[in-house]
């Protein structure tokens, strides 16, 4: 892109210093000769300004496209983090549950036992 606004910026200054050379060099009177170089640079500035609207355009369209992306790539992200969290949360859960199960279990086994020697003593 570069590249091809250099090469356009290149080809209209030197259209416009042949245009002027011409135009210097023409046979018309010195005030027709100046009308002709106002109009003709006038016309460029023109055409100037309707390529600079239609370069910031692209730029505003690709500058919109790349905050979309970011969006959304963010939001995927935010996404598989939730569901991480999810499965940590549910993983932890089972675990503390198992723990709780083998706590009661042990507890319960405990208690007879000593209920058992209570009993036999």
């Amino acid at each position: 892109m570069k590249d091809q606004s250099k090469i356009v910026a290149a080809l209209l200054i030197g259209a416009a210093a042949g245009a002027a050379a011409a135009l210097l060099f023409a046979p018309d009177s010195g005030k027709a000769t100046r009308d002709e170089i106002a109009d003709y640079f006038s016309d460029l500035l023109e055409t100037t300004k309707e390529k600079a609207s239609s370069v910031a355009s692209n730029v505003k369209d690709y500058g919109s496209g790349l905050v979309d992306k970011a969006k959304s790539k963010f939001q995927n992200a935010a996404e598989n983090a939730s569901d991480y969290t999810d499965t940590l949360v549910d993983t932890a859960k089972s675990k503390a549950s198992d723990a709780v199960d083998q706590a009661k279990s042990a507890a319960k086994d405990t208690a007879n036992n000593w209920n058992g020697a209570v009993q036999n003593a």
